[in-house]
Formats: C-alpha cells, structure tokens, sequence
C-alpha cells in the first residue's frame, strides 16, 4: 500500500496511518471509538459539550493539537445539540446515531483499504487502463474517482469529528473539510437557515446508519487543454465560436421550480466557487451551499479535488439526495461537453483544421489523461469506441442541461449575459436541450421571447455569439446603457 502513487499523493490529508502494506488508526483512537460505539449508557457522551470533549481526545490522540479547531467550534456543539434539538431527537442521536457513527469510522481503514485493492478491476477493464482509484486531482490533470457510498459516509462521519488533517490543505488549494467551522458560525451568528444546513448533514447521518447505501459517486475533473492538439478540443479562443455553424439546441424556460426537482434526465449544473462546495461548511447559503447540504455526499470531493481554474469544470455522479428544502462560457463548455474527442464536433466549424486556441504565451502545460474514456448513464459504464462515438453523433439521445442564473447572485454576473452563454455552451457541446429556471427573476421575464425568436430566425452558435459580442462592445464604448434582451429585440422587449 505504502508505496502506491495514488494513495501517497492523499496520505498527507488523511488522518490514518499505513504500515506492511495496512491502513489502520492509532491504538488510542481504536479505543476511543470503541468507546463511543457502546453508547451513552457506557460513555456518558449524551450532549454537545460531552462530544466535543471526546473529539478533543481522539484528535489528542492523532497529534493533531497542532492544528486548532474554530475557537468557537464548541459553543456551537453545546448549542445545537443540548439547546436546539429536541429531547426525542437527542436520545436517538446519542443512543443509536453516534455509536453507528463510531463504528464506521472503525471500519473506514479497511474499507478505504478495499477501494484500493478493487478500484481499478471493478470495472472489469470498462475504464480502459484510465485510473480510478482515490487521489488527489490536482489542477490541469483530468482524471476521474469512484467512491462506494459507504466509504463516502465514513469520510463524511471523519469530517464531523473534525479528524482531517489541514495544515496542508491551504498550499493545495483544497477547501476546508472537517466541520467545526459549520457550528462555529452557528454560534457566532445564529440563523435558522445555519441550523437547518446542520439538521440536512445529520439527517443523512441517520439515514446511512440506519441503511447504508451501496451505490457509487464518480468524481471527475474535467480539463480544456490550453495547449492545442491535432485532435479533440482545447481551451477555445474567439475564432472557435465566431466561426461555429453548431445549431442552437432547444431552450426551455421553467420560471417556476428548481433545478434539483427536473425530471427530465437532464445534466444539473451548479454556478458558483472555483472551490468546490464554496461556502457549504461556512456560512454561504445560496445555490451551491444549499445543494450540498441535500446532496451531503458531494461534500467528499472537497477532500481531494482542489480549486478549478477556467478551462477546468468537475462533474460528479451517483451523489444521492436525503434532503428537501424551500426558499464563463470556456468553463460551461468544459463542464457540459461529454465526448470532446469525438471527430462530431469537428464538422461545426466554417474552416477545417485545428479547433481551439494556440497556447497564449506564459499558460502552463496541460499533462491531461484523455477525457472521457467512457460514460456514465446512471449505473451504466459505456466503453468509448466506435459505437459511442456513433451514439454521439446521434446526439438526441445525449442528456439536457438543467441549469439557472449562473454567477448572478453573490458575484454580481449579468442575468441576460449568462444565460446566452451558457446556451452558446450547451449547443456547441451537442446537447439536445436546455432546461433553464429563472427562479422568477423579473429581469428574465422576457427570456422565453427572446429565445423563441432567436430559434425562429434558424440563429447558429456562431451567429449568436456575434450578436453577443457586438453588444459588449457597444457597451463597453458606451454606445448602449440597455440589456441585452432590450438591444437585439427592442420592440418586443
């Protein structure tokens, strides 16, 4: 074990141990755990000040005294658990949850050991030599990761320990893991909507240890190459989309409903952090926080997925919902293409050659695994070869993308903009459709308009992206103080 590449690159932020070829906690951890497994009758841990005093000891024992905690981390355990769940809820918590907890924490070195052991052969060679074992996914280095649903909530119970090691995690651009900071804001500045992010992640707690899923979640960074390549798709400049005779692909407004209720098949799409989960186990609390805290199991890419740049999206699928609620264009492209590789692509462009943009000067290297090496359908594994790349020119039966009003809250982004762009994006990646939800914003009012005229005129991505460019330069010269709507279509806006 010791001596595997994909394992050594991760070991830095796992809090276990490898030794002849095992990995295994500490003596002293064992026994903590072992402890909390009997239950409160036995332990005495029955409230928030109780188990954080026990995380204390077992991140004692972890030597991990180095690396504090959120200094407010626990007032925020005392608080939600001895004020603000109920007495029923607590019992169960402390009776039935938290030894379940403890035992699969237990059982997280052998089962971290069996994903090693069996990841590359799970497949039974689908995956065509292409890694998919758990590492780290640094930057410009696509590559994909499945995880069993089980091993995914013993990774998510390490987080509610706060066992994760993090002195490092900054200088690889990771984001923060472990959940001490979840309840720190909580203390700090109570909201209800802080609480209930609390009760979705615990929620799935009990749900996984009364019935852990066997399912798996795949992880996949995906990469434009800056540099271009005589075959497949890299990092596209202006000449790439001024010059694509890519149809348009049907666009569907929805004003009312969310993204995660579609029921269409359809590719869901989040907007927000170049770190992934962006302020999930923090205090944000918009569509991408939200969205992890249903789906807790995307919170296990923050473990080993580091910050994306532009010409990198990640997709994650398999991620299971446990809770409901109430309440760039390179970028979409790389995220909403499925088969960049496929010679399809190539018969959308006025001139033939190479697609793409030449390397700007002082852009890095790409070092990228061939992408997509095969597709995931739900639990289908489809092998890439002739036959799927006949699937893809036959590209209606490829997924829609569902997706909303990117950048357009916290970041501040244009609403009209973003949509255009990312239909731009989702047409020249072949998608059938775009599902878009406004979530009833009044500037969108007119978008179901707009975009059944831009259809009716038989518009290309090429002719669309012209349009579009032609307003930013008007507005940049400050020719036109209008949106972008209101300047293509006056009379009908």
């Amino acid at each position: 074990m010791e001596t595997r590449e994909d394992l050594k690159s991760l070991l830095p932020f796992l809090p276990l141990v490898v030794r002849s070829s095992s990995l295994f906690w500490p003596s002293r951890v064992v026994e903590a755990l072992k402890a909390l497994s009997e239950g409160p009758d036995i332990n005495n841990v029955n409230s928030g000040e109780s188990l954080f005093a026990a995380i204390s000891d077992i991140r004692n024992s972890l030597s991990l005294c180095a690396e504090p905690l959120a200094p407010s981390a626990p007032e925020g355990y005392s608080l939600f658990f001895d004020e603000l769940m109920s007495r029923a809820e607590s019992t169960k918590w402390f009776g039935e949850v938290l030894p379940a907890l403890a035992n699969l924490l237990l059982r997280m070195p052998s089962l971290l050991q069996s994903h090693y052991e069996n990841a590359d052969k799970f497949f039974n060679g689908v995956t065509n030599g292409v890694r998919t074992s758990l590492r780290l996914l640094g930057p410009q280095v696509a590559g994909i990761v499945f995880l069993s649903q089980e091993l995914i909530a013993a990774f998510l119970a390490c987080a509610f320990f706060c066992l994760f090691p993090v002195t490092d995690r900054g200088a690889k651009h990771l984001p923060t893991i472990d959940l001490d900071h979840l309840f720190e804001d909580l203390y700090e500045n109570y909201s209800e909507k802080q609480e209930n992010k609390i009760m979705c992640i615990l929620h799935y707690f009990e749900r996984i240890c009364s019935c852990t899923p066997g399912g798996f979640v795949s992880f996949e960074r995906k990469v434009l190459p800056w540099e271009q390549f005589p075959t497949g798709i890299s990092y596209p400049g202006a000449d790439f989309w001024n010059k694509s005779v890519a149809p348009l692909c049907s666009f569907e407004v929805h004003n009312l409903g969310f993204i995660e209720d579609q029921s269409n098949g359809a590719l869901e799409v989040d907007f927000a952090n170049k770190y992934l989960g962006g302020g999930a186990l923090h205090r944000g609390c918009v569509q991408e926080e939200i969205r992890f805290m249903i789906n807790p199991e995307l919170i296990a890419g923050m473990l080993f997925l580091p910050r994306m740049e532009d010409n990198e999206a990640i997709e994650i699928v398999g991620a299971e919902r446990f809770s409901n609620y109430r309440g760039e264009i390179n970028k979409a492209f790389c995220g909403f293409s499925d088969l960049p590789k496929c010679n399809h692509y190539k018969s959308f462009f006025r001139n033939s050659g190479p697609q793409g943009a030449q390397s700007e000067e002082g852009d890095e290297d790409a070092n990228v695994i061939p992408m997509n090496k095969y597709l995931v359908r739900g639990s289908d594994i489809i092998e890439d070869s002739d036959e799927t790349c006949s699937w893809c020119q036959d590209h209606k039966h490829k997924n829609g993308i569902a997706t909303g009003n990117w950048g357009c809250g916290a970041f501040g982004g244009d609403t009209e903009i973003k949509a255009i762009i990312q239909w731009l994006a989702a047409s020249q990646a072949l998608r059938p459709a775009i599902f878009y939800y406004t979530f009833g914003v009044e500037v969108l009012r007119n978008l179901d308009k707009v975009s059944q005229w831009i259809v009716s005129h038989e518009w290309t991505v090429g002719d669309l992206w012209n349009m579009l460019v032609e307003y930013s330069s008007q507005r940049l010269n400050g020719e036109t103080n209008v949106g972008f709507f209101k300047w293509l279509l006056p009379s009908l806006c």
